[in-house]
């Protein structure tokens, strides 16, 4: 019997779980909210809490073990500067799992799960630069070279 085992393996080896989540937790934490399966958003919301208690401690020590999970700077820095601050005076149950439709194609139970008061403007962002700064900074770099010469 399983009893008291519960951490779900989503049929994935340790490692490879170990990424889903981390990939998981990046794209929540950018966006605010994700759409994934109702299994995986029960897998990511402790650990998504974990990181976000991390966040809201400001030290060193929990700034390095989140970068060391999340592998993302800019969304380190996201979580301990604007989310760690949002969730300063909350106890927990910083994420909300609602159910949506079936996805299309297999029909497994979807679900979206968000981060409570979240930023409506964050979703869709990227962290990246847009096409019309990429765009810019190659005018500037041309320009630069055409003076060096």
């Amino acid at each position: 019997m399983r009893h008291k085992i519960g951490k779900a393996k989503l049929g994935r080896t340790t490692s490879h779980r170990r990424a889903l989540l981390s990939n998981l937790s990046v794209a929540l934490f950018k966006h605010e909210q994700i759409r994934t399966t109702i299994s995986k958003a029960k897998a990511l919301r402790p650990v998504a809490e974990k990181l976000i208690t991390l966040g809201k401690s400001q030290k060193l020590h929990a700034r390095r073990n989140a970068q060391g999970f999340l592998q993302d700077e800019k969304i380190t820095k996201k979580l301990f500067d604007t989310i760690g601050k949002r969730f300063a005076t909350r106890a927990g149950g910083y994420t909300r799992i609602v159910r949506s439709n079936p996805r299309r194609g297999d029909a497994v139970d979807m679900a979206i799960i968000e981060l409570l008061d979240r930023d409506v403007k964050a979703k869709g962002t990227d962290a990246g630069p847009t096409k019309e700064a990429a765009e810019k900074r190659r005018k500037e770099e041309a320009s630069k070279e055409q003076q060096g010469e």
